[in-house]
């Protein structure tokens, strides 16, 4: 078991959730899930669009309300929480982010691509500015080695990050990945380290306890699993298991489990389960919220999602080349 009995819960759901109900979230259903989250008593409740500040476009998707109105709906009704936002540099900018500071937000997490961390620099240094925690967030960790992430790590830990994270984006890390990588940036680091799984593989709890027992101390989770791809940890059955192990994280496992239940769950489009699809981004190792762009590309193009899945793995692409995704299933359609 880690030497850190206490584990940070993050919950997504306003966040990486907002990618599986399409980025329609409203200022009521934003209200409801935060105030819950933070009565059951969990420190760190994301919202965002789901690629972060600035997200909605055409490209990625548009929100039904914009992320200044969610933001204060949110930040009107959390009492003993922090709210956090992701922002992903090139989608979200500096201004977004003093937008969301000026709205309550209290933490940022800075995401990139695990081998472009050096573009974060400028966003984490406002963030420490103007008095935000910032978290440095490495997505789609899978796609380099252990030493490559380290380096990348080390990198925004010299920027100022105050906790460093390890994003399994596609769903595609086996246990032992996880192990290597985090345990790997756990000893290089001074500052915290945390993980954020997804379910494509349904390897999302497992790879979270790996996680922890190699040293990470934030841990990512949504209520249901609600999320892009197969969707993320399911944080309520995390709680639950994190109890039964003896670690403590503040959260009352009790009023988690109807925030799921009662508040979360009505509001979604579809269960959270793994199909062939979301599996196939797993396996092909490729970014989870391509899911729903896939399934909208296949049924234009009359194709089966997996095998625009394959070849956009064939391809490497990584988040921010949602408009490939037409382009391939175009070419695959000609063959």
């Amino acid at each position: 078991m880690s030497k850190a009995k206490f584990i940070n819960l993050v919950d997504t759901t306003l966040r990486d959730g907002s990618h599986a109900v399409s980025h329609q979230y409203t200022v009521e259903q934003v209200k409801a899930i935060a105030s819950g989250l933070d009565e059951a008593g969990v420190q760190y409740i994301e919202l965002s669009h789901g690629d972060g500040l600035a997200g909605s476009s055409y490209n990625y998707g548009w929100s039904a309300t914009s992320e200044e109105e969610l933001i204060k709906a949110a930040s009107s009704v959390i009492k003993k929480g922090k709210l956090v936002v992701l922002l992903i540099p090139g989608i979200g900018t500096i201004e977004d982010l003093k937008m969301a500071a000026d709205c309550g937000v209290k933490v940022v997490r800075v995401a990139t691509h695990v081998t472009e961390a050096d573009i974060s620099e400028q966003h984490i240094g406002m963030a420490k500015k103007i008095g935000m925690m910032a978290i440095g967030f490495l997505m789609m960790t899978h796609m380099a080695l252990p030493e490559k992430v380290v380096e990348q790590a080390k990198l925004l830990e010299s920027y100022g990050a105050d906790c460093v994270y390890i994003a399994d984006s596609a769903g595609a890390l086996l246990p032992e990945g996880v192990s290597e990588r985090v345990s790997a940036v756990v000893e290089a680091l001074k500052v915290p380290v945390g993980f954020h799984a997804h379910n494509n593989l349904t390897l999302a709890t497992a790879n979270s306890l790996v996680a922890i027992e190699a040293g990470a101390t934030f841990i990512d989770g949504t209520c249901r699993g609600l999320g892009a791809g197969a969707g993320n940890t399911q944080i309520e059955v995390l709680t639950g298991v994190l109890e039964k192990k003896g670690y403590e994280t503040g959260v009352d496992f009790y009023k988690i489990m109807d925030v799921a239940e009662d508040i979360v769950e009505p509001i979604m489009n579809r269960p959270q389960v793994v199909r062939n699809a979301s599996m196939m981004l797993g396996y092909s190792g490729v970014y989870s919220s391509f899911l729903l762009h896939t399934y909208r590309a296949a049924e234009r193009f009359n194709l089966d999602p997996r095998k625009i899945l394959v070849e956009l793995g064939r391809r490497r692409m990584v988040g921010g080349q949602e408009d490939m995704i037409v382009d391939v299933a175009y070419q695959l359609s000609r063959k």
